[in-house]
């Protein structure tokens, strides 16, 4: 099997690494529900890119929510654009809806063109600017309960994976750049990853 490409960490769950499927050696598929045993629910999922992976020139994954056919006769399944990642934003955070349903949710990745990925992002996110200022408009008073971005979230990931990974960090030789050991980056998700489980909500909180 090729190696893996990126990351999924649906909030409180396991990371997953390993697609459930690949339609293409571009595209994969990730099948998530949790263990029958365990009743958590997951309303966000956080996609990265894994240490060391590098998408070609010129390219960004595109993460999709993939849905089975709903109405008679079809026989396709939907798919709704979410965002993407890539070169420079390596890591993102989307809303994929108000809790784990009794099937599995299905993620799609495309390494796709970048610039046809980031006109669409921008439309995404140009159309939940516009559902915002409607909601102000109607006199919805909210901001003070509201979630944070998905680049706030982001941020925050990144912020403590930095504040953990800066006392690790040395230099390759005389000279050379700064680099971190792996294990330390093993070492900073283990600890991320527990505290997601014990608690899917502390990012969404102010930062720690």
């Amino acid at each position: 099997m090729a190696q893996p490409l990126f990351g999924i960490v649906p909030a409180g769950l396991p990371v997953i690494t390993a697609p459930t499927e690949a339609p293409s050696p571009t595209s994969f598929l990730y099948s998530i529900q949790a263990p029958p045993a365990d009743q958590r629910t997951f309303s966000h999922v956080v996609v990265f890119l894994l240490p060391g992976v590098e998408l070609p020139q010129g390219t960004a994954a595109a993460i999709y929510l993939v849905t089975p056919p709903t109405t008679p006769g079809q026989t396709t399944p939907q798919s709704r654009f979410l965002g993407g990642i890539g070169p420079g934003k390596e890591s993102a955070i989307f809303k994929i809806g108000g809790g784990q349903q009794s099937a599995p949710t299905v993620l799609g990745i495309s390494v796709e063109d970048a610039s046809s990925v980031g006109a669409r992002v921008e439309e995404v996110r140009s159309s939940s600017k516009a559902v915002v200022l409607s909601g102000s408009s109607a006199g919805a008073n909210s901001s003070s309960s509201t979630q944070p971005s998905t680049l706030v979230l982001a941020q925050r990931i990144i912020q403590n994976a930095f504040n953990f990974l800066v006392g690790f960090s040395g230099s390759s030789g005389t000279g050379g750049p700064e680099v971190v050991p792996l294990k330390a980056f093993e070492e900073w998700w283990r600890k991320f990853e527990g505290r997601v489980r014990s608690d899917p909500t502390f990012l969404e909180r102010s930062a720690e």
